[in-house]
């Protein structure tokens, strides 16, 4: 894992951030970012999506295992309102937590890059528990704003 930071640490330095909000306005959008070059920097697209989804998943179980916040609090910072609204409706139908797609709270995740295509990036999480069970939820990842557009569960 610290290989990985190392070298998301040099693609962030390579990158020439373009953007006009101010400096204490949090990093540029995904989208905003090129290469020296002017293209679009794919790799650190790759790099902030996953990051983005594990710090949601992070963020979100912590507030459900009442260590940090409220779990509403956590979506309305990282989702859309669309997607939240969705949400509020699939928990509702089956009576269980609408991002883990489960009664319980899994004990590990991981996060894999899918693909970017029309705006937006593409992220796989696996959740695992304590049984040996595992399910992917599949992320969309706005670019602009790197806001979560969609939650899907394959299964």
């Amino acid at each position: 894992m610290q290989l990985r930071t190392v070298l998301i640490a040099a693609l962030i330095g390579s990158a020439t951030a373009v953007s006009a909000a101010p400096a204490h306005a949090g990093p540029p959008a995904t989208s905003m970012l090129v290469t020296a070059a002017g293209q679009p920097d794919a790799v650190l697209a790759q790099a902030r999506t996953e990051a983005r989804v594990d710090a949601f998943f992070r963020d979100y179980r912590q507030a459900v295992l009442r260590r940090g916040g409220r779990p509403r609090a956590v979506r309305v910072k990282y989702l859309t309102a669309r997607l939240n609204k969705r949400l509020d409706h699939w928990a509702e139908r089956h009576g269980a937590d609408p991002v883990f797609h489960a009664r319980k709270v899994p004990g590990q995740w991981s996060v894999r890059y899918e693909g970017t295509a029309a705006g937006y990036s593409t992220v796989v999480l696996t959740e695992r528990w304590g049984s040996g069970a595992a399910r992917e939820l599949v992320f969309q990842v706005r670019l602009p704003d790197l806001r979560i557009m969609d939650l899907e569960d394959p299964a």
